[in-house]
């Protein structure tokens, strides 16, 4: 049964678009027609999850399979939640409006170690039973189950709660779990029975059918279960990238395109890199098409090409450079969001940005050669200075870098050398007339992590503190540099959590009971820290957690056979098989500790990690094909050819787009119905769309006026056909007439606005004769005034009389019996500030009948335009 949205999601709710489920690129299956329904549920807010790529490509390829559904569902905001708890009404799913409980299955994605506290607030909010065994005392509940880094790394601390992780890649391993549930559901087995087949599926772990032994090493309690479990291994597809483009601001307002997946150069300490191998390149030309395509579909002005390296995907010039070309005359810019600094030259550097030159961010990680050698950078100080010299020549005077501190084997004199390899290359950077080049550092502290060869290792918060004191001190005497430090807290959460055992469980449930939750974001940071503190303290498990936080458990400091019984000492992740041997790992940290490098696979020979093999495939490194002659950057055409005026309207849900979200539609939609738009000059060009004013959230319309400028006169009619084919059904387009090119805006001939409210009285019932006689009173004032608050806070007298033009009910539309009446009004509206607002007329209405009332709903009628 469908959750009765509509009155939970009201304009009190903040961005109630979040929640619509009607975005471009939403999918809605018929529920009765599949056999199976899933849930991709991302516990974040809306606008992380819906621009997250892995969820958008695991949602297409769900919906793309016969028989089966999905839906989406976020974690609500702290008001839609409390609205949630407070209504007794269940968490849903965001297109069909179901309580999730409905559905088959429900998958989390568990990308960093405190996120499960959200996946919790959301089982809980969804009336689902928080842990495995409790859903498995009662019938009727979906599977539980999560993927992500986090779930693939090591389930361990979190096995208490799903009812099996999908471990690795899921483009294939989904589909095969959905094809074992619709088997399932048809012969009707139980729910163990069907756990136990899925658990024979490679990259399904079931951890219900696993124990913990006394040394945290995890083995099966069942001999028809495999002793290991697989990570799966998958090559990225990007057509299925496109889709999903919300109406509200996400963290990534762009398409964005996998080009390579898995990276090979062995950096130390990151565990993405170690968890992705083998490295699997895209074809070029299946890059460039799902980009042209995919502008074309979403409308976006933006695209980024996602790889742990994108500058290792050798065909990155010439793709970037042809798309440049095709998508010359329409205003487009590519980011990238990670690349290396080594790496970085004059292609590279033309081929981003756009008439928007963005920012650039490069990750030395240290400062010094032999910290970088020790984690294996593979960076040179020439490398480095060649590639930040490169930027500034080609016009950054501003550069994000990336350092960590704590690393193995790092000294007093590496953390000062981050410091002073920022003054070189500024020292570097300069030339007498040119803005001196100035530098955005992040500076975070280390965190081991499960399967890399650093997964030993520990440091102390005190320790932390100390350092990031050495570069606050460096760092207040040099100009042109701003430093931001991660927060030592959170680096021992994760480091605890993230290499904990399933001892942990009550912990994570605890600290979620506590309050803890969004804890990765700054202003839940405290309250976060204070909840896991106290969970870990009442646990009993604060010894554990003390021996992260003082850095006691450090394979660096031991020397001989006791360093090697640590080494050999069972893991809580152990039974993960990712792939990489354990003996490498072992060897490799070796390596670090002598400073010894190792060479980037992909191009410079086997490091022997044990990866390549048929069950996960060998690196995949394309050849870079030819650059393609730059055709040059866009120019704007600001030619004013034709200019159209449109009526369109705002009805039902579209309501809950704001205004700067409407805008942000408009111009997607004229990109998408490839309409000529005529642009504005300067360093940022827009399209030049003028709407008349801008509508308040919540309030519906039927008169709201848009001017479009044409660099190409077009008829009129094919210009309605092709914005109402691109425009969603609740924006209707009433009327489009072509205007002199020289004439003035919309919005500097708007004169005044009418309104039909529907207005509540909320102590007494009055007739249809008590509200005329309130109208008629209100018609025949003179002066009512109100007091209006300038931005400066200076307040003034407004004579609302004066900006009423006619005030009329409606008796018809009114329900007196429910104490409401409809009131049509005509106030002056101008841009200046001279409007008569809805709330101004229930102010008239309550000096004249010295009644307490309600606007319950505002509908704009029409705007009125200067003749």
């Amino acid at each position: 049964m469908s959750v009765a949205v509509e009155k939970l999601i009201t304009p009190d709710i903040a961005k109630p678009a979040r929640y619509l489920g009607n975005e471009l690129g939403s999918v809605h299956k018929p529920w009765d027609e599949a056999k199976i329904r899933w849930v991709l549920t991302y516990p974040e807010v809306y606008e992380v999850g819906a621009s997250n790529l892995g969820h958008i490509i695991l949602y297409n390829i769900i919906n793309s399979q016969p028989r089966q559904l999905c839906d989406r569902s976020y974690l609500p905001g702290k008001d839609l939640a409390g609205k949630l708890r407070s209504t007794n009404t269940p968490l849903f799913a965001v297109e069909s409006k179901r309580d999730l409980k409905e559905f088959d299955i429900l998958g989390f994605s568990l990308s960093y170690e405190l996120g499960a506290t959200n996946i919790l607030e959301m089982l809980d909010l969804a009336g689902i039973p928080l842990t495995w065994e409790e859903r498995n005392h009662e019938s009727g509940f979906p599977l539980i189950f999560a993927g992500g880094q986090t779930a693939t790394s090591n389930p361990e601390p979190y096995a208490d709660f799903f009812d099996f992780f999908a471990l690795g890649d899921g483009e294939e391993l989904l589909p095969e779990i959905g094809l074992i549930l619709e088997e399932g559901k048809r012969a009707k087995i139980s729910r163990e029975e069907l756990l136990l087949d899925l658990v024979q599926v490679p990259g399904v772990y079931v951890p219900q059918f696993y124990e913990m032994n006394a040394d945290g090493s995890v083995a099966p309690k069942r001999p028809d279960v495999p002793k290991r479990i697989i990570r799966r291994v998958a090559t990225p597809i990007p057509a299925y990238s496109i889709g999903l483009v919300p109406y509200v601001e996400t963290v990534h307002e762009r398409l964005i395109i996998e080009i390579r997946r898995g990276c090979t150069r062995g950096c130390r300490f990151c565990q993405p890199g170690m968890l992705t191998r083998p490295a699997r390149d895209v074809e070029p030309d299946k890059v460039v098409d799902a980009i042209e395509k995919g502008m074309h579909q979403t409308g976006h002005r933006e695209f980024s090409l996602l790889s742990l390296s994108c500058s290792d995907y050798l065909s990155l010039p010439a793709v970037g450079t042809e798309i440049r070309n095709r998508l010359k005359d329409e205003n487009i810019s590519l980011s990238l969001p990670s690349q290396r600094v080594d790496r970085f030259d004059e292609n590279i550097a033309r081929i981003l940005g756009g008439t928007r030159q963005g920012g650039l961010t490069f990750a030395p990680e240290a400062g010094t050669q032999r910290m970088r050698d020790i984690v294996n950078k593979g960076l040179t100080n020439e490398e480095l200075l060649r590639g930040i010299k490169t930027a500034w020549e080609q016009g950054w005077d501003k550069i994000k870098l990336y350092f960590m501190i704590g690393l193995p084997g790092e000294t007093d004199v590496d953390v000062l050398g981050i410091a002073e390899t920022v003054r070189w290359l500024r020292r570097e950077c300069w030339a007498k007339g040119r803005k001196t080049l100035s530098f955005n550092l992040t500076v975070s502290n280390f965190t081991p992590k499960p399967h890399t060869p650093f997964q030993w290792h520990s440091v102390s918060t005190s320790e932390f503190k100390r350092k990031q004191e050495i570069l606050r001190q460096e760092f207040r005497r040099m100009k042109g540099v701003k430093v931001n430090f991660t927060d030592v807290r959170i680096s021992a959460m994760e480091d605890f959590i993230g290499r904990g055992d399933r001892s942990l469980a009550p912990v994570v449930r605890r600290a979620w009971e506590l309050g803890a939750g969004m804890d990765s974001w700054y202003e839940s940071l405290d309250k976060a820290f204070a909840a896991w503190g106290k969970a870990i303290a009442e646990s009993g498990l604060d010894w554990k957690y003390r021996q992260v936080e003082n850095g006691e458990w450090n394979v660096m400091e031991g020397e001989g056979k006791d360093a090697d019984s640590r080494l050999d000492a069972p893991l809580p992740w152990d039974h993960m098989d990712t792939g990489i041997d354990k003996r490498w790992l072992k060897e490799d940290l070796q390596r670090a500790l002598e400073a010894i490098t190792v060479p980037d696979c992909s191009f410079d020979g086997c490091s022997h990690c044990g990866v390549c093999s048929p069950e996960f495939g060998h690196n995949i490194a394309i050849e870079a094909p030819p650059i393609p002659k730059f055709s040059g950057d866009f120019v704007p055409n600001t030619t004013k050819a034709q200019k159209l005026r449109v009526w369109f309207g705002k009805k039902d849900d579209m309501a809950l787009i704001g205004h700067l979200d409407l805008m942000r539609l408009l111009d997607r939609t004229v990109r998408r119905a490839k309409l000529p738009i005529s642009f504005t000059g300067g360093y940022n060009p827009q399209p030049r769309i003028s709407p008349a004013n801008a509508l308040p959230l919540g309030v519906t319309s039927s008169g709201e006026i848009v001017d479009f400028e044409l660099t190409e006169a077009i008829d009129v009619e094919v210009f309605r056909q092709k914005l109402t084919q691109i425009l969603p059904a609740n924006i209707p387009v009433y009327k489009i007439i072509e205007l002199d090119v020289k004439s003035e805006k919309a919005a500097q001939v708007l004169e005044s606005a009418e309104y039909h409210i529907t207005i509540a009285a909320l102590n007494t019932q009055p007739n249809v004769t008590q509200w005329q006689n309130w109208v008629d009173i209100i018609n025949n004032k003179d002066e009512i005034l109100w007091e209006q608050t300038t931005k400066s806070g200076k307040t003034y007298l407004v004579n609302l009389c004066e900006r009423l033009l006619e005030l009329e009910l409606i008796p018809e539309n009114s329900n007196f019996g429910d104490s409401t009446a409809v009131l049509r009004y005509l106030g002056k509206w101008r841009n200046d500030g001279t409007m008569l607002r809805p709330n101004q007329i229930l102010f008239m209405l309550e000096q004249v009948a010295s009644e307490e009332f309600q606007l319950l709903h505002i509908h704009r009628n029409r705007l009125v335009l200067a003749v």
